[in-house]
């Protein structure tokens, strides 16, 4: 597999991270999703639909890219309106889960994330 995986834990390690991308290396797909709770599951229900169908089309891809999973927090620090994700003009979060192709217009948000048709649009849309 040529996917490299990335997890990163709020808002201050995903601008660390962001930062210091090679503008000229693979295309980076960035997945905002609600940190686990002990059973090893998001509390978002939504988060938890998309994971396995996510995970499988992951482990099939045969391209270069870089796949960042961001943990945007728990329920309480996602709700807050002044969320930094929400409020990022970057990132404009709305929902999560939300799949974002970095540097580029597309993305899948909530229930989308979860659909393998959709998956494949944003993942093998060449720039």
């Amino acid at each position: 597999m040529v996917v490299t995986s990335v997890e990163l834990h709020g808002y201050e390690e995903f601008v660390k991270y962001i930062e210091a991308v090679d503008p000229k290396g693979p295309p980076i797909l960035l997945s905002f999703s609600g940190s686990k709770l002990p059973s090893g599951e998001s509390w978002c229900p939504d988060c938890v639909e998309a994971e396995p169908v996510l995970k499988a089309y992951l482990s099939e891809l045969t391209r270069d890219i870089i796949f960042v999973y961001v943990d945007v927090g728990d329920s309480v620090t996602w709700k807050d309106k002044a969320c930094p994700f929400r409020t990022d003009p970057r990132l404009k979060l709305m929902v999560i889960p939300t799949l974002i192709r970095w540097k580029g217009v597309q993305r899948l948000e909530g229930s989308q994330c979860g659909k393998r048709d959709l998956l494949q649009m944003l993942f093998e849309d060449d720039d």
